[in-house]
């Protein structure tokens, strides 16, 4: 068991809090749970152990106050994505109306009405493709972001799913150990 102090059961938003202070991470907490439970001191004949109660309910409030933070930092991301689709697509409109309004102004006069026709057109692809681009560009950033935390939800649940396994070997072992101890006894 490592050499660090008790600590005694707090609010959960103080645990999140020095967590956060600390600069933890889900990840970061889970590991330190981890570690709890794998330096525990092993009861005789079980598969039990002794576990400091209020350390093992400190991570595990401080794990459930650090999901919402990294969900609503997601959340962000996308609105900052949709923010940014919107602008591209209001700055495209304003783009578009540009080329329609110097497009009208060209035609108005009779002697440029052909040319200024060809380059209205011109104008207004221009600017249909632009539009085109900054909203693919958009896209793309939006989905780089949602790809890496697909990989940070990943990371966790394979680290969740490690610690299950380790903790269903120990019990496993422990039980094999007592039967295996508790044998000789019975002949």
């Amino acid at each position: 068991m490592t050499a660090t102090a008790p600590r005694t059961h707090r609010d959960p938003d103080v645990a999140a809090a020095q967590h956060a202070e600390d600069g933890a991470s889900l990840i970061s907490i889970l590991d330190e749970l981890t570690e709890l439970v794998t330096q525990a001191r092993a009861m005789p004949m079980s598969a039990s152990a002794l576990v400091n109660r209020a350390e093992a309910l400190d991570l595990l409030d401080a794990a459930r106050a650090v999901v919402p933070r990294e969900i609503q930092t997601a959340d962000d991301i996308v609105s900052d994505a949709d923010a940014m689709v919107e602008r591209a697509r209001q700055r495209a409109e304003k783009i578009v109306e540009e080329a329609r309004a110097e497009a009208e102004r060209l035609t108005s006069q009779e002697h440029v009405v052909e040319l200024a026709n060809e380059r209205a057109g011109q104008i207004v692809a221009e600017a249909e493709a632009r539009a085109a681009k900054l909203a693919s560009d958009a896209n793309d950033y939006c989905d780089r972001k949602l790809a890496q935390f697909e990989i940070d939800l990943g990371s966790v649940a394979a680290q969740v799913k490690a610690g299950r396994e380790a903790l269903a070997a120990r019990a496993d072992r422990d039980n094999r150990e007592r039967e295996d101890a508790d044998q000789p006894a019975q002949e």
